[in-house]
């Protein structure tokens, strides 16, 4: 077992741009498509993922930075720290129960597809410690080795249902054809913006506001191009950050180019899918008729389309706003602001990509957030001294996107008051849902205006 467990860590520790072109390239032999065209497509996704981070890490590099100034100009004091995604993760799979998630990710995938109760195939293997995340912290509230496995497999059940719910919203939002986000941190989003959506399309004079990137070229002129607006967005950060002319006209220059980068890298690696998508499709409709694929992947790609980063980059100073202003909160925003493109990706589709909506939808979604990461947080901690986790100091901490995302409160909590019980009620009502939208449902698409219609 241990032989196995380091191995697929090693295989992880690839990353993206690695581990993804290789698994890819067999599943596309496995498809049958020519050993050079599926080689040249595995490459072409390495290149594109290798692109896309650079650009992120070109914005959280200098987001982060503007973000620390903020909480220090405003005074910021909160009892909790924010410690962010990539230290989450480090939890997540520092523990041994943490180590087992991509196995029981990867086998509770192939059992749904081969079921047909689900149409994600999820090759973005490393966003499997999300489910690492909560059932470490079932773990630390049960102190049952046996429910923190069986709590990732209802959770993993919970993205995939998300994800496919949120496909056809995706993928007309976004371009993106044949992929769904099986990720824990945007999918659960998905829920959450429905009804918003269905609010304010019946509110009069907010459903009349259609604030996309094209409304807003086409009346601004050049103002609305998203290297200007970029500009714009990251020179009124750096005033918020006090930086002095030059470090505000740099930030402003870079945010404008990652604005500009960003959807290009991920064409790039679209490109490189298209084959393997198409050849995904061809080969389970081939042999199971009226069914579809998507290929699981990162909300990363759609984290550079000018609405989810535009209004990302607005809402990071909202969010310390909001971090201030909320009673009872104790959670500081710090480590998570960069990764607000994430937390919105979906609510943004289903949005269908108006800005005015999507900036609501995510200060209720950073509200939602900040309670829940507060109320979590003693947990997180507990989970990050049984990984040994270096804490530099800090007596609490907890993570704004996964520490306060309602599938985690909704898990943890029924796991806390109802042990087995608990988790085993959730399971069972996305077992039912799932068997619903995948064998009874009369087919769906996203409309115009209300959001489904059948």
């Amino acid at each position: 077992m241990d032989a196995v467990t380091n191995a697929l860590q090693w295989f992880v520790n690839l990353g993206a741009s690695v581990m993804l072109p290789i698994l890819l390239f067999i599943f596309a032999l496995i498809l049958r498509i020519k050993p050079g065209k599926a080689f040249k497509a595995g490459l072409t996704i390495g290149i594109g993922f290798i692109g896309l981070n650079l650009v992120i890490g070109l914005l959280t590099k200098n987001l982060g930075p503007a973000a620390q100034s903020m909480v220090k100009n405003f005074g910021l004091h909160l009892g909790t720290i924010d410690i962010g995604w990539p230290a989450a993760s480090a939890i997540a799979y520092g523990t041994v129960l943490g180590s087992m998630a991509i196995p029981v990710g990867v086998i509770a995938n192939v059992i749904l597809l081969f079921f047909g109760l689900t149409k994600t195939l999820d090759v973005d293997v490393w966003n499997y410690w999300h489910i690492a995340f909560t059932g470490s912290l079932v773990y630390v509230v049960s102190h049952d080795f046996a429910l923190g496995l069986f709590t990732m497999v209802v959770h993993v059940m919970i993205i995939y249902l998300l994800a496919d719910m949120a496909a056809p919203y995706i993928q007309k939002t976004y371009g993106l054809e044949g992929i769904s986000f099986p990720q824990g941190a945007s999918a659960p989003g998905f829920l959450l913006a429905l009804p918003l959506n269905w609010v304010m399309d019946r509110i009069p004079g907010i459903n009349k506001i259609k604030l996309t990137p094209e409304t807003i070229q086409k009346r601004m002129g050049i103002f609305g191009d998203s290297g200007v607006m970029g500009l714009i967005i990251g020179i009124i950060i750096g005033l918020l950050a006090r930086y002095d002319v030059t470090k505000t006209l740099q930030l402003g220059v870079t945010t404008a180019a990652v604005l500009v980068l960003m959807p290009r890298m991920v064409s790039l690696l679209m490109e490189g899918l298209a084959p393997i998508s198409e050849g995904a499709n061809s080969f389970v409709k081939s042999r199971f008729p009226n069914r579809d694929l998507y290929i699981g992947m990162d909300s990363a790609l759609a984290a550079g389309n000018s609405t989810v980063l535009s209004s990302a980059l607005l809402l990071v100073p909202l969010t310390l706003l909001i971090a201030v202003i909320t009673p009872g909160n104790s959670v500081l925003p710090f480590g998570d602001l960069a990764t607000l493109p994430y937390m919105i990706a979906v609510m943004a589709a289903v949005f269908r990509g108006d800005i005015f909506r999507t900036i609501v939808g995510g200060i209720v979604n950073v509200v939602a957030s900040l309670y829940i990461a507060s109320w979590v947080a003693p947990l997180v901690t507990q989970s990050a001294q049984d990984a040994h986790f270096a804490m530099q100091g800090n007596s609490s901490i907890s993570v704004l996107s996964d520490g306060g995302v309602w599938s985690t409160w909704l898990i943890v909590g029924l796991g806390k008051v109802m042990s087995w019980g608990g988790i085993g009620l959730i399971g069972i009502v996305t077992l039912v849902i799932m068997i619903w939208f995948n064998k009874f449902r009369k087919k769906a698409t996203p409309a115009s205006s209300d959001g489904v219609t059948n």
